[in-house]
């Protein structure tokens, strides 16, 4: 069983930048990959990035180049940096962990379904 808690939401203004963080329990933290997905009011919920195991990283096409994702196993923790934020980056950004059986194949990383964790969400908010 994991528990994941995410922070680091809030207001900020358009071009503006946000750090997340998402805090893991549970062992075997290092063999999970950990998503971020983000859901709009009206809207369904959407792939924002993904890290395998190994370090791999994976981006929606709107947030590469602007979010970066990162994790420290030490601490059983990944991160989201958001630079240039827009306004339509405004959702409540979830973090999720699946076992990383997937051997680095992308597909698996960028769907809800694929995942079995979820923590409870983290406002986001930019304003214009």
């Amino acid at each position: 069983q994991v528990q994941l808690v995410e922070s680091g939401g809030g207001l900020v203004q358009a071009g503006g930048s946000l750090r997340l963080s998402c805090a893991a329990s549970g062992r075997s933290f290092s063999s999970y990959a950990m998503g971020w997905f983000r859901q709009a009011p009206g809207k369904e919920r959407e792939f924002v990035s993904a890290i395998n195991w190994s370090g791999g990283t994976y981006y929606a096409d709107d947030v590469k180049g602007r979010f970066t994702m990162s994790r420290d196993n030490r601490g059983n923790t990944v991160y989201l940096q958001m630079n240039s934020l827009k306004p339509e980056d405004t959702a409540v950004y979830y973090c999720a962990a699946l076992p990383d059986v997937y051997g680095g194949r992308s597909y698996y990383y960028t769907r809800t379904d694929t995942y079995d964790y979820w923590g409870q969400g983290t406002q986001v908010t930019v304003s214009s």
